[in-house]
Parts: structure tokens; sequence; C-alpha cells
């Protein structure tokens, strides 16, 4: 799978500009850390597939991804019932010094 298939389209929310924006210090445990972005990317990539796209794509260093399968909802047209298509979102957290300025 071509790394341009991998991610489909950034999620512009309001959650998600907050999220970017935020960024935290080093702690004892912890390393520093950017902001975090989401994505929307193929049901069928991995988390490891996810960073290695960002990372070329954008050109930043991943720290972390997380993952989240959505359900399509159920809708109706008219007399009958449809139903949206599922699909897959990512959230990317950066390293300190990248980002990524989309948001």
């Amino acid at each position: 799978m071509d790394i341009y298939h991998i991610v489909k389209r950034p999620l512009v929310t309001e959650k998600g500009t907050h999220q970017a924006s935020r960024s935290f210090a080093a702690t004892a445990t912890h390393p520093a850390r950017g902001g975090a972005f989401a994505f929307e990317v193929h049901r069928d990539a991995s988390k490891a597939t996810i960073k290695q796209a960002i990372e070329k794509i954008y050109n930043v260093k991943v720290l972390s991804v997380r993952t989240a399968n959505r359900l399509g909802k159920s809708r109706r047209v008219r007399m009958s019932r449809g139903k949206t298509a599922a699909w897959k979102k990512a959230v990317v957290v950066l390293d300190a010094n990248s980002h990524i300025d989309l948001f």
C-alpha cells in the first residue's frame, strides 16, 4: 500500500486544533512531546505503517500513534435505511520540535 493511500485526510475539528496547539515539557518519566494531530486513515493500516507514512509525508518525528475504528452510522434516505461508511481515526503525537502546519 502506498503511503499516500494510508493517510486519507487530516481531521480539522475543534478538539483536534486544541490538541495540536498543546505541548508538554519533559518530566522524570516522560520525554517532552509536541501536539497531537488527528487523521483519517485506511482501515487496514497498522500503527507502524501510519507512523512511517506521517513521518515521510510531513517530515516530522512521531512519538506515538493511537487508533480508533469508527463504525458507520445508520441513516434514513426517504423510505429506506442506509448506512454511512466505517472509517479509522489515528491520533499522532509528535516530538516537541516537530509541527504540522495544517492545523
